[in-house]
């Protein structure tokens, strides 16, 4: 095992491979209090990469409900078990990664998804944590609560399926970060299924190969985001190109929120294979559960998020979420619009920060009709 510096934990962490980062890095961020679970993201994905025969129960993005859903079935509470207790001293994590906790013989501390645990990718669905009684009114914060988690391949700067492939078929490419598996070397052994603390890579059971998202990198390559960024309606996606905090840019979307701000956070960091999806965590949940989930910058993401009415530039900044199909390398924000723009500083996209809102009269004196206010 090498030492890497892993930011997400403060501290150098073992993997097995050096430390080697792309020229930039394929990211994404997830505002998980605007997902309503519509699965759109998910359809999209699927069909356009695996409507294929062996590809029928994978869905390489798929939408959880927390506490109790996961696809496969409990993936991170069977892997959570074994890890133990997190530990962290402020920013810094005091425990053991899953490298570093690893079992004799073993690169990572695994945990093996059963054949059926594959077949419920929507257990759990709406399902919320403790039980609404007769005559229960709606507070803040919830006292019932549950939340929706979508997930993709996260993409890891040490990713674990590529450091547990014996044919060195997995590799990160060296221009955006995006992990791909070679298909022409894979020989099924399905390795990286084992690995993944995440469960994202899947074995196609008629090329007896292994498959996972591609971050839908024929997209990126034309300088437009992925399939599950376009086709989200809530508009709680954003995806481009992450800094590490030393080179972080004020201007780059991505390193704003996960950097500057600190806004949106990795999920499950102590895994210590520095994942590159990020969410900004539901303001209703419980912090001491999303903590485990988020790590300990959790209660300052919920206040920035509580904050955003009077900060003009996130505000400006999560109206853009959703907004364009191009990749949004830059932008800025003034007292009416929010500007983005791509890697050449071309406008792409202006969208109001504030939508105008219009009051009609109930009775149209020029009509001679009566009008709700409804659209």
């Amino acid at each position: 095992m090498r030492k890497v510096y892993n930011w997400q934990l403060g501290r150098n962490a073992s993997y097995i491979y050096p430390q080697v980062r792309p020229k930039r890095q394929w990211a994404m961020v997830f505002d998980l209090n605007k997902c309503i679970a519509c699965q759109t993201c998910s359809l999209a994905c699927k069909t356009t990469w695996t409507s294929g025969k062996g590809q029928e129960y994978m869905f390489w993005n798929n939408v959880e409900t927390k506490p109790y859903g996961g696809y496969p079935v409990s993936w991170d509470m069977g892997i959570l078990s074994k890890l133990g207790p997190q530990e962290w001293h402020g920013e810094k994590y005091a425990g053991k990664t899953l490298f570093e906790a690893a079992e004799k013989d073993e690169k990572i501390l695994q945990h093996i998804a059963a054949d059926e645990d594959w077949a419920h990718p929507n257990i759990g669905e709406d399902e919320i944590a403790g039980s609404v009684n007769k005559g229960d009114w709606l507070t803040l914060p919830h006292r019932v609560w549950m939340f929706y988690l979508p997930r993709t391949c996260a993409h890891c700067t040490y990713p674990a399926c590529l450091a547990a492939c014996p044919r060195k078929a997995i590799y990160k490419r060296p221009e955006d970060g995006i992990v791909l598996i070679d298909q022409s070397r894979c020989r099924g052994y399905r390795e990286c299924v084992r690995a993944c603390p995440y469960k994202k890579p899947m074995f196609n059971v008629e090329t007896r190969i292994s498959e996972k998202c591609i971050g839908c990198y024929p997209k990126v390559e034309q300088g437009q985001m992925s399939q599950c960024v376009t086709n989200c309606i809530g508009k709680i996606r954003l995806h481009g190109f992450l800094s590490t905090p030393d080179k972080a840019v004020k201007d780059n979307p991505i390193d704003y929120l996960v950097h500057v701000r600190k806004l949106a956070l990795p999920l499950y960091p102590q895994f210590g294979t520095e994942p590159n999806t990020y969410y900004i965590p539901p303001i209703h949940a419980p912090v001491t559960y999303l903590e485990q989930m988020f790590g300990p910058g959790v209660g300052n993401a919920i206040r920035t998020y509580k904050s955003i009415p009077s900060d003009e530039t996130l505000k400006g900044l999560l109206v853009l979420f959703g907004s364009m199909e191009k990749t949004l390398s830059s932008y800025k924000v003034d007292e009416k619009f929010a500007y983005g723009y791509d890697e050449k500083g071309n406008e792409i996209v202006k969208v109001p920060v504030t939508e105008p809102m219009f009051v009609r009269e109930f009775f149209d004196q020029k009509l001679k009709v009566f009008r709700q206010n409804t659209p």
